[in-house]
């Protein structure tokens, strides 16, 4: 789970300006996370299916944000992806 203090500087990394907290770099770099600790939890817990739907959704949601950024903005797209550190 992210706690606040988490999540604003997850925030800070890669807002676009100094009041961005909706835009999609933000809330690509937010799903990450939440996946990460998500999947991490998921191994240790392999039974847990309520929690496998919330990834999946999670991931999809992910992936519909980022696809959207490509298509307006492919630079910072691009940005983002070394940023965050994700594979297309």
């Amino acid at each position: 789970m992210l706690t606040k203090t988490k999540k604003s500087k997850i925030v800070k990394d890669v807002q676009v300006h100094a009041t961005d907290t909706g835009s999609p770099e933000v809330q690509i770099a937010i799903l990450t996370k939440r996946i990460d600790d998500l999947a991490s939890h998921l191994k240790k817990n392999t039974k847990d299916n309520h929690s496998r739907r919330g990834l999946l959704q999670m991931v999809a949601d992910r992936k519909s944000q980022m696809k959207y950024l490509e298509k307006k903005s492919p630079k910072r797209y691009s940005a983002l992806v070394k940023k965050v550190g994700l594979k297309k």
